[in-house]
């Protein structure tokens, strides 16, 4: 099999690499320095068999435009550089309406016409880009977690403060969360043109608490902190607030408190892997900190 990897330097590009080498893959791992995707279409793609787009803009605050160019004309580039290849793009379970609970949601549910952030909405637009597509994949992951991880671990040691961690909600939602051993597991599955193409949420075996997941973590980082909880109504009124100061005073940096982040934490979001079963074949593991002190 030969693939080539976008975000190839990234967490869950580079994972992609280093899992697909160890089944004898041939890897192209494309970086920035090899091709800057959103400048246009690659004239000089390699042929390979498959092709997993890894690369995206995750930011969730800050300036839409370069969210959108690298999520969305990104991916457009990617398609038309790679015509006869099976295309498997990482999307996320951040297309789903944020403005209710995700319980146990099948992929018909998504993309919606309303989001928070430019993340979500230019994620929805590349997956509404590639339905026309033939022989493709979209994965929709939530919280990717792992070896490597440079966004949730880092968010969560950060908003510790004085030993506590505050959480909208009661800290009981369920939550479908992704290690990343699983996400690779599905797009490796993906790549092989005997998988159905089509679009399959991706998530560890099981939803835990976000309370409970939160604890696990933290303790198995060797963090001592005492969890608190702020009601949902409450916080999102701070939230709302917060975020009109921070951009009226142009700050580059989120409030420690937004709604996107309260979508994710304060209420349901499970995701129902029934596809990914059967048509890929993925075997879930469950949610595992191990070795999280050597994340």
């Amino acid at each position: 099999m030969r693939i080539a990897v976008t975000g190839a330097r990234g967490f869950v590009g580079g994972a992609v690499c280093r899992a697909a080498a160890e089944r004898g893959w041939t890897v192209h791992a494309l970086t920035r320095a090899d091709w800057d995707l959103t400048t246009g279409p690659w004239a000089g793609a390699p042929r390979v068999d498959a092709v997993v787009h890894a690369a995206a803009a995750v930011a969730d605050w800050g300036a839409p435009g370069p969210v959108w160019h690298a999520n969305l004309t990104g991916t457009r580039n990617v398609a038309a550089s790679f015509p006869g290849a099976r295309l498997v793009h990482i999307s996320s379970a951040s297309v789903y309406d944020p403005f209710r609970p995700t319980v146990h949601a099948d992929e018909a549910e998504a993309p919606v016409r309303r989001y928070l952030t430019p993340y979500a909405a230019s994620k929805a637009a590349a997956e509404r880009a590639l339905s026309g597509r033939p022989d493709t994949v979209v994965l929709r992951p939530h919280a990717v977690y792992g070896p490597g991880d440079r966004t949730l671990l880092p968010r969560v040691l950060g908003a510790v403060r004085g030993g506590s961690l505050w959480l909208p909600g009661d800290g009981t939602a369920p939550q479908s969360l992704t290690h990343i051993d699983n996400l690779t597991a599905a797009a490796l599955l993906a790549c092989d043109r005997a998988a159905p193409p089509g679009t399959y949420n991706v998530a560890d075996a099981e939803p835990v608490p976000i309370g409970e997941a939160l604890r696990a973590l933290l303790a198995a980082r060797g963090v001592r902190v005492r969890l608190r909880t702020l009601p949902a109504r409450a916080a999102s009124a701070a939230a709302v607030a917060a975020e009109t100061a921070w951009r009226l005073t142009r700050r580059p940096r989120p409030p420690r408190l937004t709604r996107y982040a309260i979508s994710h934490l304060a209420v349901e979001r499970t995701l129902a892997l029934g596809a990914a079963r059967e048509s890929l074949g993925l075997e879930p593991v469950p949610t595992s900190f191990d070795g999280a002190l050597a994340w």
